[in-house]
């Protein structure tokens, strides 16, 4: 006996998967600027130059920070006057815990003038995950 096949699954997986792909395409320049995975983002930031902006809390800085960033608390009571106070015209590398601060701040940046900003996908705990050096703060 011939047994029929129902097609909807694999088509439904293709169309899931299709939406996914176009999901991520969507994702990579949020908030105005790149949105890079962790090889990318060291590449990037390691060039001579670019500052490397934590937008975390300063607990959660200190617990541990990329080596080279500085602090500028996204949730603080100022930070567009902070970041503001930074040349427009050099080039960025945001990162936060999981990537959506950092894609908040980013968005913040462009409002403000910056042209040449991108942030790490998926924060630093995608950084670590990937074997990039961690800093911590020392009392």
């Amino acid at each position: 006996m011939a047994r029929t096949v129902n097609p909807r699954p694999t088509r439904r997986l293709v169309l899931v998967g299709a939406g996914l792909v176009l999901g991520l395409a969507a994702c990579s320049s949020a908030g105005g600027g790149d949105t890079l995975d962790a090889r990318a983002f060291g590449e990037a930031s390691a060039k001579p130059g670019v500052t490397i902006l934590d937008v975390r809390t300063p607990e959660e800085f200190a617990a541990g920070y990329i080596p080279g960033a500085i602090n500028v608390d996204l949730n603080g009571p100022d930070f567009k006057g902070e970041v503001g106070k930074l040349p427009k015209d050099g080039e960025y590398a945001v990162y936060c815990r999981s990537g959506n601060r950092s894609a908040t701040a980013l968005a913040q940046m462009k409002e403000l003038g910056f042209t040449n900003a991108y942030h790490l996908a998926g924060g630093i705990g995608a950084w670590q995950a990937a074997g990039g050096e961690i800093a911590v703060a020392t009392p």
